[in-house]
């Protein structure tokens, strides 16, 4: 199949997902076509899955970067923002300066929110307006090997909210599905971590 080919079956493809409802996000429309554009020059060059970024960095650098992005976060501020600002601005990025020095733009334009899946269940914070991926143990009974097994959905957060009793606090979370049905997740990050993954 030739490029231009391939890229006509994708446009077709992101039509009839709009169309059952299912839209794909404007990045990952793009992403689809960057492959595209890059087998069109490349035509020599396989396509291979993409690695985890974060897999590059020594232990030393994985742990000053997931700091930095969990102190980032608590303040309400985008990590991935202020170093870009920090780099316009040519000021010292502290502890994750090597970023810059060693890894540049390119790489950190290559990191996702589920890239950090496997590193920390906390390091990033959940905002209104995240795409994740909720699974079907949150309403009914699944087990890996019956008749009910696993499913993953895709949602957006639409509401946040810290829930205080007493000492003891914890945080809900509404989603809306792509049908556009919502759902209350109570105990996102306490009880139910490990039923919703980031996209």
């Amino acid at each position: 199949m030739k490029p231009d080919e391939i890229e006509a079956v994708l446009q077709t493809a992101f039509n009839r997902c709009e169309i059952a409802n299912c839209p794909l996000t404007d990045m990952q429309k793009q992403i689809l076509l960057q492959v595209v554009e890059q087998i069109q020059g490349n035509s020599h060059l396989e396509v291979s899955p993409e690695t985890n970024p974060l897999e590059e960095l020594t232990p030393q650098e994985l742990q000053a970067f997931l700091g930095y992005i969990k102190a980032q976060e608590e303040q309400n501020l985008s990590w991935k923002a202020q170093l870009l600002n920090d780099w316009l601005r040519e000021n010292d990025s502290g502890e994750v300066q090597f970023i810059r020095d060693r890894y540049g733009l390119q790489w950190l334009n290559r990191i996702q929110p589920y890239h950090f899946n496997q590193y920390s269940e906390d390091t990033l914070i959940l905002k209104v307006g995240d795409r994740i991926e909720v699974c079907n143990a949150l309403w009914e009974w699944v087990q890996d090997d019956g008749p009910c097994p696993r499913e993953w959905f895709t949602c957006i957060v639409i509401q946040i909210d810290e829930v205080q009793n007493g000492n003891e606090s914890c945080t809900n979370c509404v989603v809306r599905f792509n049908n556009g049905a919502e759902y209350e997740i109570q105990g996102i990050y306490e009880w139910n971590r490990y039923n919703w993954r980031w996209i």
